[in-house]
């Protein structure tokens, strides 16, 4: 529940995890669950005078602890990805407390499932050469960066083939958010604010800018998974 301008609508960021998620869900087995709202979102863009809502990193860090456990509690303890729209650079605190969350979580699992000392032992002694892509530990839980590095011009060909790099509310976000839901940039209250990086949101569209980076995001999400899952 960050700022967005004038322009954006309120949870953007996690409306976006929610639009590729679906879309990502038409083309592997999966379950779908809920999204959490509520994160890390930090007053780096404006402050709680934006009705911005700020989890703090340790508290969320613990909230998504629990639901994770909760879920490997009642079976789900392979393939499960938490797909981000928020703060997508490396390391930072969103994606951070994510990670810690379940790497905390899978070190536990791991203790109460083959016991204390069980990578010591030496049955365990060939555990990384036998590891297939589910078997290994490390990937049951991944955190994935919603936009795919698009941020600061590094990510996708389709940002590149139409000359444009992951901003915040401006010509990238608003493109790909107008696609996944038509109507939902209100570029008629723009002069609202004079907020500097919603400037290129006038250069927006759906089609073929929000299209193109829609549909290549949920394609390599798609190959990513299935690449875990052994799929080809």
């Amino acid at each position: 529940m960050e700022y967005h301008s004038s322009i954006c609508p309120y949870g953007c960021d996690a409306l976006a995890s929610i639009g590729l998620i679906d879309r990502i869900a038409e083309k592997i087995d999966c379950v779908v669950m809920p999204p959490v709202w509520y994160g890390v979102a930090s007053y780096a863009v404006g402050g709680p005078e934006t009705n911005t809502i700020h989890v703090d990193c340790d508290t969320f860090e613990q909230y998504i602890y629990m639901i994770l456990k909760s879920l490997m509690m009642s079976g789900f303890n392979r393939n499960i990805y938490l797909l981000l729209a928020h703060q997508c650079e490396d390391y930072n605190p969103m994606g951070l407390a994510c990670m810690k969350a379940a790497r905390k979580l899978i070190f536990e699992y791991l203790d109460t499932t083959k016991g204390y000392g069980w990578w010591g032992k030496n049955e365990n002694k060939d555990f990384y050469d036998n590891m297939s892509a589910e078997d290994n530990p490390w990937k049951w839980i991944r955190v994935l960066n919603g936009t795919l590095g698009l941020t600061g011009g590094k990510g996708l060909q389709s940002a590149k083939k139409h000359h444009i790099h992951g901003d915040h509310a401006g010509v990238c976000e608003c493109s790909y958010l107008e696609y996944m839901y038509p109507g939902s940039i209100k570029l008629d209250r723009f002069n609202d604010s004079d907020d500097w990086f919603k400037e290129t949101a006038l250069q927006m569209n759906a089609e073929p800018i929000g299209k193109d980076l829609t549909e290549e995001m949920v394609d390599i999400f798609v190959k990513t998974i299935n690449e875990q899952r052994g799929i080809k």
